[in-house]
């Protein structure tokens, strides 16, 4: 597993961290549970670090590479240094006597590094999944800043052309692929990412509140993930504000908590520091708490304690966060975007509104937390919807997947050493 940028085992919430470093954590996870010897290789990014950690239990070793300086916080400035790093991985595998049967790379920084090893090591599969694509940001950014390089783009690209199997996490990202990226529509698996059902289990609202310190009496929406302006958080803002004139009884008694980012931070990033000003701008701060970025542990008590969470994001790949949630038995207002479309099933396990509408979520939340036995129905028909999903189900598809992809290499290698044996007698 390549996976250059962030590791699995990186806090979520941070500017780095989101659904990616849960899905190669709980990928590997299940594929060692199988049998597989799986090793992560992800950038080491503190003096701290140890080389080599076994977190993730039998059979997986998640190893940190020296590769660039320690504090990079944007992927991009990694491109430099990818040579580094797949040198790095190849004097472990020597140095460790390991000759490995498949690679699968994670975002596009990771699908360079796996060309580059190809190139060293010679045949090896390849296996590709983007999370997100750079096409997909460009159409939904709002300013230069917000798009995606034009190294990403081609990078991206010419990744499509060599990896020998892509992997979409819906249907919408398979159709992106071959429309944006001129893929091979015959190279594309849609496999989703998983949920471990039992940590993500329903629990006892009043209990988790108490744990974690939140309103008891309260109705409480909740958003889950990284503070960026993809992430739509200004939405729920404005939506929230709106609700005071929709219905004032209701506002009243909500609390918005947001988990990600550094809230009490020195300096606060922009986003941080833009919705803090529009909270207060919008005399929000007895409604809306900033609440950081918590451990993955933690994040099914928050997903119990709620009674909706809340995905306004312009663009998801897939949407981890409302998965969970509803593994958790919580109902999701999403966007009709990315993965959300396909995972949030409108008027069943929650609602799907159009990106950018605050009146729309406004509305919805009003329905919602209006409504108990609704939430209940939503509840109950979004954890039976999470079961299909469950990461036993979809490190099985994964394994069938890397068998067929790597069966051609593997014969191969057979036959060249067959070769180099001769017949008895």
């Amino acid at each position: 597993m390549l996976s250059v940028h962030t590791g699995p085992l990186a806090q979520l919430g941070g500017s780095k961290t989101g659904g990616m470093n849960v899905y190669v954590r709980e990928l590997s996870r299940a594929l060692g549970k199988r049998g597989l010897l799986v090793d992560v290789f992800t950038r080491a990014a503190a003096e701290e670090e140890p080389r080599i950690r076994t977190d993730l239990g039998q059979n997986v070793r998640v190893i940190y590479v020296p590769a660039g300086p320690l504090h990079i916080t944007a992927p991009d400035d990694l491109l430099p240094y990818l040579n580094d790093f797949a040198t790095e991985v190849c004097h472990f595998a020597h140095e460790q006597g390991i000759r490995y049967d498949l690679l699968h790379s994670h975002y596009w920084l990771s699908g360079l590094v796996a060309e580059r090893l190809r190139h060293l090591w010679g045949p090896v599969p390849l296996v590709q999944m983007y999370h997100t694509l750079g096409h997909m940001k460009n159409q939904i950014a709002q300013s230069e800043s917000q798009q995606a390089s034009p190294q990403r783009i081609a990078g991206e690209e010419q990744i499509t052309r060599t990896a020998d199997r892509l992997i979409a996490a819906t249907p919408s990202e398979a159709e992106q692929l071959v429309r944006l990226y001129g893929a091979d529509a015959e190279k594309i698996a849609i496999i989703p990412p998983g949920v471990d059902i039992c940590h993500f289990r329903p629990q006892s609202r009043l209990d988790v509140r108490r744990q974690l310190g939140l309103p008891v009496e309260r109705k409480i929406a909740l958003f889950v993930g990284r503070i960026e302006p993809l992430k739509g958080v200004d939405t729920i803002l404005q939506a929230t504000h709106l609700l005071w004139d929709q219905n004032p009884a209701l506002a009243d008694e909500l609390t918005v908590a947001i988990v990600g980012g550094s809230p009490w931070a020195a300096q606060l990033d922009a986003e941080m520091a833009r919705l803090q000003k529009m909270r207060s701008e919008l005399q929000l701060e007895r409604t809306v708490r900033f609440v950081g970025a918590r451990q993955q542990s933690v994040l099914p008590d928050f997903y119990s304690a709620a009674d909706v969470v809340l995905m306004p994001s312009h663009y998801e790949s897939f949407g981890m966060v409302g998965l969970e949630a509803m593994s958790c038995g919580t109902p999701v207002i999403a966007t009709a975007v990315g993965g959300l479309a396909h995972l949030v099933k409108d008027g069943k396990t929650g609602f799907l509104i159009p990106s950018r509408a605050p009146e729309e979520l406004t509305n919805r939340l009003n329905l919602l937390l209006s409504d108990e036995l609704l939430r209940w129905q939503m509840g109950r028909a979004a954890r039976k919807e999470a079961r299909r999903y469950g990461w036993r189900i979809i490190a099985d598809r994964m394994l069938a997947l890397y068998t067929t992809t790597a069966a051609p290499f593997l014969a191969e290698k057979m036959s060249v050493l067959a070769e180099r044996i001769p017949c008895p007698g």
